[in-house]
């Protein structure tokens, strides 16, 4: 679980909610007002047919995946994962064979079909496009997950519009009746809540989530490029040390590893 999402999006509603209660309080008014299910279903209805139209289906149906992605926590410190290359190299230089056995320890699956791949036998070259391969596959995929949310983030305040366009035209409509201009005031809310409800999916769920998962996609990349550069040392049969100094280049210095 990703705690710092899951902080975020609660301390957004706590201030959300906070902020509407001493609002509502000092103007001796109810907080009844901001719960309307029919401005939630023109905004989460409207958001959903939007991309709906703008994905395809596949795509909408992996929507719980994608938020459950979103909140998915155990982030890989890189520096660790050199260690695990280091040794790995360590037990390569000793043949073949000694590799094999290890490669059932590796945790970071990636890497560890990197190493299958080191005794399999495959040429350098292979091993290198496979895994580079599955890189650029895997950005693709994650990339539309971004772009579902940053959608709908974008549709939600204008589905919100729209819920404030229909309220204002019920409002106006009822004007020319009995007790027209009393329901100035609670058909003016109305109207408004939609765009409210639109612009707090788009600001505290939808547009964050897409930035979270960009975010953790660099890094994915960035750690996965270090794995198939140690993929490749590993094929060539480097030195530790070299092993070591060439993945310090994809760590913040901070966390370099040093000689021991």
């Amino acid at each position: 679980m990703d705690i710092a999402t899951l902080v975020g999006i609660i301390l957004g509603l706590v201030s959300i909610i906070g902020g509407i209660f001493l609002a509502a309080s000092a103007a001796n008014a109810g907080m009844g007002g901001f719960i309307s299910p029919s401005s939630f279903a023109i905004v989460f209805g409207g958001m959903i047919a939007s991309v709906s139209v703008a994905f395809p289906l596949s795509d909408v149906l992996k929507l719980g995946s994608a938020i459950g992605a979103v909140f998915k926590g155990g982030e890989v410190k890189l520096g660790a994962v050199v260690d695990d290359a280091i040794e790995t190299a360590e037990v390569g230089r000793k043949g073949v064979a000694e590799l094999e056995k290890s490669v059932e320890s590796i945790n970071n699956p990636f890497f560890r079909d990197g190493v299958q791949m080191v005794v399999d036998g495959y040429s350098l070259d292979e091993l290198t496009e496979i895994l580079e391969t599955r890189i650029e596959y895997r950005e693709i995929r994650e990339k539309t997950q971004a772009g579902l949310f940053k959608s709908m983030g974008t549709m939600a305040p204008a589905w919100g519009m729209i819920g404030t366009l229909i309220g204002l035209v019920i409002m106006l409509s009822g004007f020319g009746g009995e007790g027209g201009a009393d329901a100035l005031g609670p058909g003016m809310s109305a109207a408004l809540i939609t765009t409210f409800y639109g612009t707090v999916f788009a600001n505290l769920f939808f547009l964050p989530m897409s930035e979270k998962l960009n975010t953790r996609m660099s890094f994915t990349s960035t750690l996965q490029a270090m794995l198939v550069e140690a993929a490749r040392l590993i094929h060539q049969k480097k030195h530790p040390l070299i092993v070591r100094e060439k993945l310090n280049s994809f760590i913040p210095p901070k966390e370099w590893k040093k000689e021991e």
